[in-house]
């Protein structure tokens, strides 16, 4: 009997198959699996579930299902059975053909990112530094080879720079994620420089694995990074590494300026010295 086809405006109906998406093969058992993991051990559902929700992170848009399975590497049967657990749970809506996150996602990370007390002990620091320089600053935490954003104080201006709690960047073309990486032990850099992807975003984005390295070799020297660009045109950007009393690497602090109001020359005369005053006195905040 012949099954009709999914219908992409209608989230409603139901499933029809199995189907996986990381690959385009449906489920079995020699399915791939992290590298140095037992396939028992990978639940590879959930997996496929939080790629769905990183696809949503990276693009920052309503997509349609077409888009979802397009960007995760899934059939659109696939994705369109997790799309529709996720609004099912509540953490993602349909209208029309479009699918999206709900606020109910920041849940997932709110008890974490709560917990970690040294990003309330930092908060008036930060809000100090951007009254001080009147620009947006933002503190972030590494995760693998992305930078999360976990605390920030927005500057309001005509031309703002603005990032919201939980954003995720890669770390390559961030001044945040420059100072992180760099500050890792010097046994992880030979396994970070191959493994980590350098993704053109823009025309200035280091995508040269030696010169990647000098670059992070340059931050580690001077203990902080600055990046023209690279992330996004227009956009500049400082940053300096944040750690406790005893030294213990905690995450980064930058401060994000467009082009049209500072010159490059500017922002490390003016805006590094009170970057720099600023992670100092989160230091001596911080016990541990």
């Amino acid at each position: 009997m012949g099954q009709k086809k999914s219908d992409e405006t209608d989230p409603r109906s139901p499933s029809t198959g199995q189907v996986g998406l990381m690959t385009a093969e449906a489920d079995s058992a020699d399915e791939r699996v992290p590298n140095g993991m037992n396939s028992r051990d990978y639940v590879s559902s959930l997996a496929r579930g939080l790629e769905v929700l990183r696809a949503f992170n990276r693009t920052g848009r309503k997509m349609t299902l077409s888009q979802v399975a397009s960007e995760t590497g899934n059939t659109r049967a696939g994705a369109r059975r997790i799309l529709l657990t996720l609004v099912h749970e509540g953490y993602a809506v349909a209208d029309g053909k479009l699918f999206d996150l709900t606020p109910q996602v920041l849940e997932l990370g709110h008890s974490v990112l709560s917990s970690k007390g040294v990003w309330e002990i930092a908060k008036p620091f930060i809000d100090h530094l951007s009254e001080d320089t009147r620009e947006s600053v933002s503190a972030a935490v590494l995760d693998n080879f992305d930078v999360v954003y976990v605390s920030g104080a927005q500057y309001h201006r005509v031309i703002s720079v603005g990032i919201s709690v939980g954003a995720r960047f890669p770390a390559h073309c961030t001044a945040n994620g420059r100072v992180l990486l760099a500050a890792q032990p010097a046994e992880k850099w030979p396994a970070m420089l191959r493994d980590i992807e350098l993704t053109k975003l823009t025309e200035k984005t280091v995508t040269d694995r030696r010169a990647f390295r000098k670059v992070l070799e340059t931050v580690r020297d001077q203990g902080w990074s600055f990046v023209d660009q690279e992330l996004e045109i227009g956009l500049m950007s400082l940053s300096a590494p944040v750690k406790t009393s005893a030294g213990t690497l905690v995450g980064a602090i930058n401060v994000a300026v467009p082009n049209v109001r500072m010159t490059p020359e500017e922002m490390i005369t003016e805006i590094l010295p009170k970057l720099q005053s600023t992670v100092t006195n989160i230091s001596s905040a911080l016990k541990g």
